[in-house]
């Protein structure tokens, strides 16, 4: 079955508008101005309009925006600017801004809670504990953010990614869509005083080019022993999250073994 996006741009309107394709097949009777949408009681040519479009869209939030640009390609399109997709994401948060393009386009499909976080600058004397304290959170929460196995993960990081618990530090704030190397995964992250911290290195904070891209593609296939194509592979399946990459390629090993392919 090919994507609902693969369509002409101009077959929404042989949809809407069935009797262009069948006149003289069907019965006129059976239609009524109810059921029949017509440029007589329609404003049907506006939905192939990408002025349109954008103000509708501008009004939609994320999961509807998601589901729009799977129409056919005018509405992909429309649906896929940058413009419209920061401000169904700022929305529901009341954020100022959001800085940066993400790797992965499935970025934008969910802008809940957790896809934020705080940028916490480590300092001699900090420990999870102490940090869970300071903003609110669980150790736990922390831990699992940022990928650590134990509290000593934390010496050999310059910082720490904090989990939002208050959706009111994000009223206005500005956030930098970055993918954190050992969270493994790309999060809004919230600076002090909206300021990214210079002296925080490039490579272990924000990784925002292609290049970028590449070293972590580079770095799952090492992990997989697995040729390029099916690095890319498994990091597009599941949207740029490495966690979740390297499991689901152990999950298809196992179940070649079990069904004898290995």
């Amino acid at each position: 079955m090919g994507c609902c996006c693969d369509e002409d741009d101009g077959d929404i309107l042989t949809h809407l508008n069935p009797s262009s394709s069948t006149a003289g097949t069907l019965d006129p009777s059976t239609f009524s101005s109810s059921n029949v949408i017509s440029p007589m009681n329609s404003h049907f040519m506006a939905l192939s309009c990408r002025d349109t479009l954008r103000i509708i869209f501008e009004k939609l939030p994320i999961p509807d925006l998601a589901r729009a640009s799977c129409v056919c390609r005018v509405w992909n399109s429309v649906a896929s600017e940058k413009e419209i997709l920061t401000k169904a994401f700022r929305a529901p948060w009341k954020l100022k801004d959001v800085v940066g393009n993400p790797l992965s386009g499935s970025f934008w499909r969910d802008n809940g809670l957790g896809k934020f976080a705080i940028s916490h600058r480590i300092v001699r004397g900090d420990s999870v504990a102490s940090l869970a304290v300071k903003y609110s959170v669980q150790v736990m929460d922390i831990k699992r953010l940022n990928n650590m196995m134990s509290d000593h993960g934390i010496y050999s990081r310059e910082r720490l990614l904090i989990p939002i618990s208050n959706p009111d530090i994000l009223i206005n704030r500005t956030c930098y869509i970055e993918l954190d190397v050992y969270a493994k995964r790309e999060v809004a992250v919230l600076y002090p005083d909206d300021i990214p911290d210079k002296r925080t290195s490039y490579l272990s904070n924000r990784i925002s080019s292609e290049e970028g891209k590449r070293r972590v593609i580079d770095s799952l296939k090492r992990s997989m022993q697995v040729d390029d194509e099916t690095a890319q592979y498994y990091w597009s399946v599941t949207n740029g999250d490495l966690r979740a990459a390297l499991s689901e390629f152990s999950e298809d090993i196992r179940w070649e073994r079990r069904v004898g392919l290995a």
